[in-house]
């Protein structure tokens, strides 16, 4: 490729594919150009005529077909003597594989001349060397150029061979172009211009080339000045599409990200609202049970005075019923005069309130904007267009949001509660318009309405808020890591309960681990089970667990499960053999149980220390994190990405995450403020090593590096999470 405003080289013209056909792809034969300057073979342009027009095949431009064919396009001239050019580098007559002389035939009458060792570049003849001798003797020739004929078949004379080459007539063979017919702008030779142009004033073509010279150097100019707009154009279409790639590449990400926010927020308010359904209800139910009690208790005694009325005076004798006349109308007048049937009591019905914009088809909680990009002509402009018009606002993460109808996300807006028009019920067919204010829980109005017999029967709507749990955020991460993407970032999976129809107590999870690749095995402590469950939340059954055993720490190894419940470290095939068991100390209320990476070992922590077990229940190991007793692990999780045995564990002792090696010596510990002055919780640890850290007293899930460092908040009550206890990591990806 030739760079703009530079000369192509002879060299070049000829060992590129200049000389190449671009339909045949083959050495150009009588090359014709079309108006486009694209040169091909005549008998190629002649298969692509069509209706007496024709279209280039490389610019696309359909140009008029002459009416005599594609002969009538002018023939290139410069392509024919570059084309002539190479077939004489290439060789002529050959024998024997050599060039031959081309005079020697001429003067002895020999069939072949002797080898060629010499050409003349005037008359384009290879010569012997007693040719080229002669050659340079004679008064005709003594002036033309006789070079070697080694170097110039290497090209060593290619400018100077050009420079001497004459274009050949078309009309009269071997008569050299010579001259410019002015009107006809025509080349001609001397038989040319001795009969149809002899009156026409013609100029030799030195002169010609000279005169019309700066012309098309000034066109040339012009053109060279477009390519440059053209190129400068070009790129910056291309880095407009680049930005707008990278702007769509952001957007995209933003929506996400909007739309993970909104459904995090929406699901946080589901648990909120259910929640307090869930106690406003079980508030009501209690009340209730009370008044049927007492109602019930109340209907025995009546039932029982009037039955004992009845037999008295239906079998009773007269002084019988003379002697027992004034107890039972005394009875009779006091169960009359107690007020013990006051009538059903009020009963606060809930009703959800919708927001109506989640309602309305024209409602975009998402709205996208589009900016007319200006050109960039200066830096200022530049620097303007990348900052914006100021009086628009603009999040933190780039979005651009209207002023106003501006959809407001949970976080602007985290305690407007989600309202919309309420369902009718058989109570209240006409359509009602929600009131504002938020309707007292049973434990806000101490359930006086439910028990009590002279309150008010108004109905009360019941709303659902986002709580104001955990509001204060951990410490952000390192600038190299805020929003480089290289954090992981929790995508909701799904949801199921745990508590199965044979469970006679609502369950307390007490330990996760995952069982196999697509399971969990879930500890419950309060049912005393192992539950399997798919990662969609499909019940797969449960291991059998020993008599009288509430599983607290679970972990899965190879095949067998092993769990700590009350001071005993068990471990069970998958049938709910028990393999063997171990007495662990009495000091400690519960025993962190983790599987070591090998899966042919459980670790579990008793009393500052941590024991390792192997297969057979032998004692593999016992170190002190740290050297020191003066550490209770609450929880225990081996790295997975360390082969060196490295686990962490959380301190609750110390207030800390501990990290330490397979000998116990602590490599890393937190205990900055992102714990929030929190015990830590379960700890639970992804492919790459990172650590996921339970705060259930903050409601929060934190994550840190695989040496211990917070890197910031994983979930938190934005989530959809509420008072997290366990976390489990399974196939390194689903937590």
């Amino acid at each position: 490729m030739v760079s703009q405003g530079s000369s192509p080289s002879l060299l070049e013209a000829l060992s590129s594919d200049f000389l190449a056909c671009k339909i045949c792809l083959e050495q150009l034969q009588v090359p014709k150009t079309l108006p486009c300057l694209h040169t091909y073979c005549q008998d190629c342009l002649a298969q692509l005529a069509e209706g007496g027009r024709l279209r280039c095949p490389e610019c696309r431009e359909s140009v008029p077909l002459p009416p005599t064919g594609v002969a009538a396009f002018k023939t290139n001239f410069f392509v024919n003597g570059l084309l002539d050019l190479v077939k004489a580098r290439a060789g002529g007559d050959l024998r024997a594989g050599k060039p031959a002389c081309a005079l020697c035939p001429l003067m002895g009458g020999a069939s072949a001349g002797g080898p060629a060792t010499a050409r003349c570049l005037d008359c384009a003849d290879d010569l012997c060397q007693a040719c080229a001798d002669g050659h340079r003797c004679t008064r005709q020739t003594h002036s033309h150029r006789v070079v070697d004929l080694v170097g110039y078949r290497a090209g060593w004379y290619d400018e100077e061979a050009r420079e001497r080459q004459a274009a050949q007539c078309p009309q009269h063979p071997g008569e050299a172009l010579r001259f410019l017919c002015q009107p006809c702008s025509q080349l001609l030779c001397r038989e040319c211009r001795l009969d149809p142009h002899l009156d026409h004033p013609c100029l030799p073509l030195a002169e010609a080339v000279r005169a019309r010279r700066p012309g098309l150097e000034e066109l040339l100019a012009g053109v060279d000045n477009n390519l440059a707009e053209l190129e400068a154009t070009r790129l910056a279409e291309k880095e407009a599409l680049t930005r707008l790639r990278e702007q769509a590449s952001k957007v995209v990400t933003q929506v996400e990200e909007a739309a993970e926010r909104v459904l995090r927020a929406l699901l946080a308010q589901k648990q909120e609202v259910l929640g307090q359904l869930r106690a406003h209800v079980e508030a009501a139910e209690e009340a209730a049970r009370e008044r049927l009690g007492e109602l019930e208790g109340r209907e025995q005694v009546a039932r029982e005075a009037a039955a004992f009325a009845r037999r008295v005076l239906s079998l009773g004798r007269e002084a019988e019923i003379l002697s027992l006349e004034g107890a039972i109308a005394q009875r009779l007048r006091q169960l009359q005069g107690c007020p013990w049937v006051p009538g059903p009591a009020p009963c606060q019905l809930p009703q959800l309130e919708l927001h109506p914009g989640l309602l309305d088809k024209n409602c975009h909680l998402l709205r996208l904007s589009f900016e007319k990009q200006q050109p960039q002509d200066s830096e200022k402009d530049g620097a303007r267009s990348e900052g914006g018009d100021a009086t628009q606002p603009q999040s933190r993460d780039g979005v651009q949001t209207p002023d106003k109808d501006r959809a407001q996300t949970p976080q602007e807006d985290e305690a407007q509660p989600l309202k919309a028009e309420r369902a009718e019920t058989p109570e209240d067919d006409g359509a009602k318009t929600p009131k504002e204010g938020r309707a007292q829980t049973p434990q806000e109005d101490g359930g006086t309405q439910a028990r009590g017999g002279g309150r008010s029967n108004k109905k009360r709507k019941f709303k659902g808020r986002l709580k104001s749990i955990s509001r204060e955020p951990s410490p952000a991460p390192g600038p190299n890591l805020e929003g480089s993407g290289l954090l992981p970032r929790p995508i909701f999976f799904c949801t199921f309960p745990t508590r199965m129809p044979g469970d006679k107590r609502a369950p307390r999870i007490t330990g996760l681990c995952p069982f196999g690749s697509r399971e969990i095995l879930v500890a419950d402590e309060q049912n005393r089970a192992l539950k399997r469950f798919s990662l969609n939340g499909d019940y797969r059954g449960a291991v059998p667990v020993p008599e009288g055993c509430s599983p607290c720490s679970v972990a899965a190894l190879q095949d067998a499960v092993a769990f700590s419940a009350a001071a005993r470290l068990y471990l069970i095939n998958h049938n709910g053999e028990v393999q063997w068991r171990r007495a662990l100390s009495l000091c400690q209320a519960s025993h962190a149980v983790a599987a070591m990476p090998s899966g042919d070992r459980v670790a579990v922590s008793v009393s500052g220390h941590v024991e390792v077990y192997n297969m057979e229940g032998s004692l593999a190991t016992r170190f002190i994190p740290g050297g020191k007793a003066n550490r209770g692990l609450r929880a225990l999780v081996f790295l997975t990405t360390s082969p060196q045995g490295h686990f962490v564990g959380s301190d609750w002792q110390q207030n800390s995450l501990v990290v330490c090696d397979g000998l116990g010596q602590v490599v890393g510990e937190y205990r900055g403020p992102g714990l929030h002055g929190c015990q830590p919780g379960s700890v639970s640890v992804d492919k790459k090593g990172y650590i996921f850290l339970t705060l259930r007293e903050v409601n929060k899930v934190v994550i840190l590096d695989p040496k211990g460092s917070l890197l910031g908040d994983f979930l938190t009550a934005y989530h959809g999470l509420e008072k997290p206890r366990v976390t489990t990591m399974v196939d390194g990806s689903h937590s």
